[in-house]
């Protein structure tokens, strides 16, 4: 298949013994995950269908925002309004963009008014790894975890310091700071950062440069209070984005995501843990041209218990409220609604020999549109030590944000969009450095919310529950790591559908490859990332606009003068390819950046 073809290539030009497990290699170790059940759990035991993205292939990377990250991973698509720092969706198995939930440490930064988080103002200086639960998770983490969970790890690190600065083409210029400290029981570490570009024309036939600036701070601390560990995190990021109105028309707006969050952590008893986290998030964008805006400001407690009920046993439940406020100014309109959320959930881990079992459940209560019950049911088998075939149910949820509720064709009816998942899978861990793992699933989506037109002449009309999709597919993945090498290969085939009309789901495609290649050899490290996708359809007007396949490739290297000093450069879009995730938006020629990383071990 031509569609492989690129892959094909990288395959060949591999020296045949990095496929084989090498003696003198040392075994990586396989990472503990928190995500798929709220507690630490080694990779390989995890019934969830799951992908961590590490600090190693992070640093590497280069890259400029979350995106950058996952859309070199199959089953993660992005369709990006023009360059960094444009309005960006991502879509999880073929799931709507508004589908997947993103956390910041385990606290939600979804927006309560419209769209998806804002994953392009995320840098990356900050995070110190990715866990992407796939599937629904709405049984532990409520609204939104239709298509999958992103959970972002910030940074921790054993050094004093480390100072970053780098530039790039279309005027990039970046740089970052991280200090960090410890002792007798306390932790304080803060991490700023300062990106900006003057970017370059986005808009299809343009000639004007749409700029992005970008500001990031984050800070944790952490003490120890009797028998209690108390936590303090912050995080916030703020700027400026430019881009072009539906007229052609330069504008700008400003925005601002931030976090705050504090954590409680005890024992009350040998087998009983708990932990409290308070939490308030703001998401702010405001138009520089015009006086609109929209804003969300959530306070959440999140109660969670764990209860080792025997060794085979771990019962957990947890209590969760949330007071969300939604305000927007659109064209001389808007609204001002608050919203409260109350939830329940339980979940029941059994680990019996080869034999794994996970049942979970949420009660949760809207006072939007009423209660809503989700579950999950999961089993794995391990055979022969390495082998782990699983089956999984499960169903999600996506509550109505106050946007489909009262903004433009605003309707307070509106039900909940629910999901219905099934799924099969294998992981072959074929040795400690190398795995194989095989997903098939059909996920069905009813009461999606739809823009129903009245009058074609005024396009009056309102938003309803009317619209169903159900997406089947296969999902492969291949990961080798070793001394010398970091290799990873991923492959979904999938029917993204929309039953109502019979049309392939708007932005998804049906197949995509990815495939991630680093040699390790001393102080110097050169790889390549490789994204292939096929077809998709966008919005247009009278009928949907055909976008052709692509492939996209870029270049990574990092060399190590010291323990200290390193440099990294990355070529992006390495074969200079004409494409557009998004109908009508530019994407990046090919262009080059690079950093230079000053390093201050701790003594």
């Amino acid at each position: 298949m031509k569609f492989l073809y690129p892959i094909a290539v990288v395959a060949t030009v591999l020296p045949q013994s990095v496929f084989a497990c090498c003696d003198d290699d040392k075994s990586v170790l396989q990472p503990l995950v928190v995500t798929a059940t709220r507690e630490e759990q080694a990779i390989e035991r995890t019934l969830a269908p799951i992908l961590v993205i590490n600090r190693e292939e992070i640093e590497l990377s280069l890259a400029r925002d979350l995106a950058d990250l996952l859309r070199f991973h199959a089953g993660l698509e992005i369709a990006r309004n023009g360059g960094t720092g444009k309005t960006t969706s991502l879509f999880v198995r073929g799931t709507d963009s508004n589908h997947v939930m993103v956390m910041i440490d385990g606290v939600k930064i979804n927006p309560g008014t419209i769209g998806g988080a804002a994953i392009q103002n995320i840098r990356p200086d900050m995070i110190q790894r990715i866990e992407v639960i796939k599937g629904p998770r709405s049984s532990l983490y409520g609204s939104d975890a239709i298509g999958g969970v992103i959970n972002i790890i910030t940074r921790s690190t054993d050094r004093n310091y480390e100072l970053s600065t780098g530039g790039g083409h279309f005027g990039t210029r970046a740089g970052s700071a991280m200090m960090a400290w410890r002792g007798a029981g306390k932790s304080l570490q803060a991490t700023f950062s300062r990106f900006a570009t003057d970017g370059f024309p986005i808009m299809a036939g343009g000639t004007i440069d749409r700029g992005y600036d970008n500001n990031t701070a984050r800070i944790q601390a952490g003490t120890r209070v009797g028998a209690a560990d108390l936590g303090f995190a912050f995080w916030q990021a703020s700027g400026t984005s430019e881009y072009m109105d539906f007229l052609g028309t330069p504008v700008s707006q400003d925005y601002r995501n931030r976090t705050t969050s504090v954590t409680l952590g005890m024992t009350p008893g040998q087998n009983w843990s708990s932990r409290l986290v308070v939490a308030r998030i703001s998401d702010v964008i405001r138009q520089n041209d015009s006086a609109d805006y929209v804003q969300t400001d959530r306070s959440t407690l999140d109660w969670y218990n764990s209860l080792a009920v025997s060794d085979t046993q771990r019962l957990s439940a947890g209590l969760y409220l949330s007071r969300e406020n939604a305000e927007t100014l659109s064209f001389g309109s808007g609204f001002d609604r608050d919203r409260d959320d109350q939830a329940v959930y339980v979940q029941d881990q059994l680990s019996l020999g080869d034999h794994q079992l996970l049942l979970a459940a949420r009660f949760s209560n809207f006072d939007s549109f009423g209660n809503i019950t989700t579950w999950n049911a999961e089993y794995g088998f391990l055979a022969g030590g390495r082998l782990m075939l699983t089956a999984s149910a499960g169903t999600g949820f996506r509550a109505p944000d106050a946007t489909d509720l009262f903004g433009f064709g605003g309707n307070p009816d509106l039900f909940a969009e629910e999901s219905e998942n099934f799924e099969l899978g294998i992981r072959w861990l074929i040795s400690q450095n190398s795995s194989v793992t095989l997903h098939a699933f059909d996920n069905r989506i009813d009461n999606l919310i739809q823009f129903v037109i009245f009058d074609p002449m005024t396009f009056a009309g309102q938003n309803q529950n009317v619209s169903k999709a159900r997406i089947k597919g296969i999902e492969a993945t291949w990961r080798l790591r070793n001394n010398d090498w970091d290799l990873h290969s991923s492959v979904i085939v999938q029917d993204p559908r929309n039953i109502s009309d019979d049309q392939q789901l708007l932005r998804r495609s049906k197949r995509s490859v990815t495939a991630g290649i680093t040699r390790h050899q001393g102080a110097f490290d050169l790889g390549i990332n490789v994204l292939t996708t096929d077809a998709r359809k966008d919005f247009g007007f009278p009928s949907a606009i055909d976008l052709g396949g692509y492939t996209l490739v870029n270049l990574h290297s990092r060399y190590r003068f010291s323990e200290q000093w390193q440099v990294r450069l990355k070529v992006e879009n390495l074969l200079n390819k004409d494409y557009q995730t998004a109908f009508g938006f530019n994407s990046s020629e090919r262009a080059a950046f690079v950093t230079v990383d000053y390093l201050v071990p701790a003594k």
